[in-house]
């Protein structure tokens, strides 16, 4: 009887432990108050360091205003976001700073953005924008608001 007590307590503390675990990979709250840099980009037949030479894009969210900003390696973008759970959707980024860069890594990500379906905070604290089921583009926290 202790045996079978202590593996039904076993599976409910495992059961209960991967709950908790993709419960906060995919909380909404982790995207807010970070500022994310990129640090991989699906597509393009370019090194990701040839891409971005002299600046790496970011992305923040904007909670109150339904707004992501940051820079995509060149410019500075703005643009509406739609968060449903873990289902996530950007529409046109706004103005723009109209600085002329090296690299081509400014439409790639631009272009990436538009084909984003959702979103998942992977257990390393990674944000991972998915196309479909397909990661596209990964960004590492490099600043808390």
């Amino acid at each position: 009887m202790k045996k079978y007590t202590l593996a039904v307590l076993s599976i409910l503390a495992l059961f209960f432990a991967s709950c908790k675990a993709s419960k906060s990979a995919g909380n909404a709250d982790d995207l807010f108050g970070t500022t994310w840099e990129l640090e991989y980009i699906s597509g393009p037949r370019i090194a990701f360091e040839g891409l971005y030479p002299n600046k790496k894009p970011q992305i923040t969210f904007d909670q109150k205003e339904k707004q992501v900003y940051g820079n995509n390696g060149c410019n500075g973008y703005r643009a509406p976001y739609t968060l449903n759970s873990n289902l996530l959707t950007f529409g046109e980024p706004g103005p723009a700073t109209l600085m002329f860069c090296d690299g081509g890594g400014e439409q790639q990500f631009l272009q990436q953005m538009k084909k984003i379906t959702s979103y998942e905070i992977d257990k390393d604290g990674k944000l991972n924008l998915i196309q479909g089921d397909v990661p596209m583009m990964r960004f590492k926290k490099v600043a808390k608001q």
